[in-house]
C-alpha cells in the first residue's frame, strides 16, 4: 500500500530535516527538504529496481526517504566543498 503525493511529500520532509539534523548539514531547512523528497523518490527507485522492499506505507517511505536523503546531503556536503 502506497502513500498519496501530499503525504509523500510530507514524508519525504520529514525524513530531509531528519538527516539533516542527523549529518549536521546547515542547507537551511527549506533546502533539506527538498533533498528529502527528492532523495526517498531516488531510493525507492533504487532499491525497489534492486530488489529491496522496504516495509509498505508511511513508515518504510520514512525509513527509504531518510536513506535517500542521507546519502544526497553527504554528495551535496562534497559538491560544496
Amino acid at each position: 500500500m502506497g502513500v498519496g503525493w501530499l503525504a509523500a511529500i510530507i514524508i519525504g520532509g520529514l525524513a530531509g530535516w531528519l538527516a539533516g539534523k542527523l549529518m549536521d548539514v546547515r542547507f537551511g531547512i527549506f533546502m533539506n527538504i527538498v533533498i528529502g523528497i527528492v532523495g526517498a523518490v531516488l531510493a525507492n527507485a533504487i532499491l525497489s529496481r534492486a530488489g529491496i522492499y522496504v516495509a509498505s506505507g508511511w513508515l518504510g517511505y520514512l525509513v527509504t526517504g531518510f536513506i535517500g536523503s542521507c546519502i544526497l546531503l553527504f554528495v551535496a556536503k562534497l559538491v560544496r566543498r
